[in-house]
């Protein structure tokens, strides 16, 4: 099981790649060999060059972290979920401050995994949630009103009057 974060947690004066790489080391148990540089390490290095190219940035490698777009920041922290070859991602809001584009690039993105990972999303971008969720947990101050197929949560009556306002359901 891997997670990533509503907030990015990356380092920015590093490379997209080198951010990668740490998590790689630390997935594999690397004890970070003091006299051996990382460079030395192709396996290392190989690994985190592919987790970059499946969320589409191998082009940016080498592009330090401060320097990338924000929604290109969350697919390096969606690659550094993957290093440790998890079978379950958890993803906290991965559209959060994304704008259209990007959020149909994370969309696209997390589909394409969708065969090599379970994952569980927590998301407020409800075309996110109808794009790619297979059952869905609606809550209301805390309790689970609801959960179902996205067919069945769009449609359900007491979800509608949750999110759209009704004044005796919220007060």
């Amino acid at each position: 099981m891997s997670r990533s974060f509503q907030i990015n947690s990356l380092i920015p004066a590093y490379t997209a790649r080198e951010n990668v790489l740490l998590a790689v080391q630390a997935a594999r148990g690397h004890n970070f060999y003091f006299f051996t540089p990382v460079a030395n390490q192709t396996d290392l290095l190989a690994q985190a060059d592919d987790f970059l190219q499946r969320v589409g940035l191998a082009g940016h490698a080498d592009d330090l972290v401060s320097e990338l777009a924000y929604g290109q920041q969350r697919l390096i922290e969606v690659a550094m979920a993957m290093a440790s070859h998890p079978r379950l991602l958890l993803l906290d809001e991965p559209m959060a401050g994304l704008g259209p584009t990007e959020s149909e690039r994370m969309i696209e993105l997390l589909d394409r995994l969708r065969g090599d990972y379970g994952m569980l999303l927590v998301e407020h971008d409800m075309d996110a949630v109808f794009a790619l969720a297979d059952r869905i947990s609606v809550l209301v101050y805390g309790q689970i009103l609801l959960c179902d197929t996205p067919a069945n949560v769009r449609h359900d009556p007491r979800v509608r009057e949750a999110y759209l306002g009704d004044e005796e359901i919220l007060s």
